[in-house]
């Protein structure tokens, strides 16, 4: 009901009674007239006081309590009362709903959140900032941030005020761990902490910087050898042509070892591109092998005892080219590793339900500690030795992604002084029978 219309239902039965009491004043005289006009403004009070005592006990009362009746200009209060609490709770019922709406999003955000007051103090935290600062949103709710995270370099970014560039640091709690933290200033002096997980972003920058550096300095040795020779080339006025032919040869077993480098590079980048689909074919793996195994004889040239062991029939369902480089490159490895007058087994064979080419040698074999990293782009065990080999150290690793590409693995067992087991095992989803 409009404010008006209010305000005249509650003036309009003292202004009829005072009328009435004027007409009574002239036909009864005065004491009759006031003394009806009073007991009527005793009941008019009467009334008002038990509908503010309904109203009293309504306001107190559970919220969805049956509205009191109320009569005359009462029953327009309660209504307009109920009305004004319908849009009040409905409202509260949206703003609610938005703000649980804001909380679950926040919760379900891959960074770390946590909502700060002009005090530093937490007032909310999602899961993701709990787990990377190992706080508590219920246990720690208002505790200063900074009595939590206690790293100087924090604390030092917190009262520095300057916020437009995020902080990198390691978490104390893990080292392994490694966050980008940046600070928002909102509202009336709060803030609101952003934490991100970059280990793997970091992890990934220190691989690229090693592999740069690492591809530089396998590429320095053999340009230095061939820019030496052709310096001293130019320089001569006479040329032994005995002694250039040695010249040349190692100049072309130096191009020969960065063509090695770029061909694995490639292959590399190839294997690693997630936009090349793998053509899949039935390999006959007995007559791949044969074929590596007359190439293993070509390239040991009778320094080793080499043998050939296919103890099954079955083939494989995955890329030949693949699979041959693969598998070309451990066995290359254990010529290249093997003393001379070792002995070299390759064997195809079946595993239980998995297919299973194995390269095993009598080589000086490598210590337990090192296994795990073999795999790694130019990791070397020993570096002297493997330059000598003419490896590029690239070999493992992209028989690791073939074999994953293949949903296979590569298991390595060893022990110094007695040689080295490299076996490439295949599902049995990828065995043709």
């Amino acid at each position: 009901m409009p404010m008006p219309g209010l305000i005249w239902s509650v003036l309009w039965p003292p202004f009829l009674a005072a009328v009435a009491a004027l007409l009574l004043w002239s036909l009864f005289g005065p004491v009759v007239a006031l003394l009806l006009f009073s007991v009527f403004l005793l009941l008019l009070l009467l009334q008002h006081a038990v509908n503010l005592r309904a109203l009293a006990n309504w306001l107190v009362a559970p919220p969805g309590a049956e509205v009191p009746d109320g009569s005359g200009a009462w029953g327009d209060v309660f209504n307009v009362i109920y009305q004004s609490g319908r849009v009040q709770s409905s409202s509260q019922y949206q703003l609610s709903a938005a703000l649980e709406r804001f909380q679950r999003a926040a919760e379900a955000m891959p960074d770390g959140i946590v909502m700060l007051n002009e005090a530093d103090q937490i007032e909310w935290c999602n899961p993701v900032a709990e787990t990377q600062f190992d706080i508590s949103n219920q246990r720690d709710h208002l505790q200063r941030i900074t009595y939590l995270v206690r790293q100087a370099q924090f604390t030092d970014y917190l009262s520095a005020h300057n916020y437009a560039e995020p902080l990198v640091m390691k978490s104390l709690r893990n080292a392994d761990l490694t966050l980008s933290i940046q600070l928002v200033p909102f509202g009336d002096r709060q803030k609101m902490l952003l934490s991100r997980d970059i280990t793997q972003l970091e992890r990934v920058e220190t691989m690229r910087r090693d592999f740069i550096a690492n591809v530089s300095h396998e590429l320095r040795t053999p340009l230095t050898v061939v820019g030496g020779f052709l310096e001293t080339f130019e320089d001569a006025e006479h040329i032994n042509m005995e002694q250039s032919r040695r010249h040349f040869q190692l100049m072309h077993d130096q191009t020969r070892r960065m063509q090695g480098l770029v061909d694995d590079l490639l292959t590399l980048s190839r294997l690693e591109s997630k936009q090349e689909k793998m053509p899949e074919e039935a390999v006959d793996v007995r007559a791949l092998l044969q074929t590596l195994h007359k190439e293993a004889q070509s390239l040991s040239a009778g320094r080793h005892r080499l043998h050939l062991e296919l103890g099954t029939e079955c083939n494989l369902l995955g890329n030949e080219r693949d699979l041959r480089s693969a598998f070309g490159n451990l066995v290359s490895n254990a010529v290249r590793y093997t003393p001379e007058g070792g002995d070299i087994v390759l064997r195809w064979e079946r595993k239980g339900a998995e297919a299973r080419f194995c390269v095993q040698d009598s080589g000086i074999g490598i210590e337990s500690q090192y296994i795990s990293r073999l795999t790694e782009r130019f990791y070397r065990v020993d570096r002297g030795r493997s330059r000598e080999t003419g490896g590029t150290g690239l070999g493992l690793s992209i028989v690791k992604h073939i074999l994953t590409r293949h949903q296979g693995r590569l298991e390595i067992s060893s022990e110094p002084g007695k040689g080295s087991l490299f076996c490439a095992c295949f599902p049995e989803r990828r065995v043709i029978e």
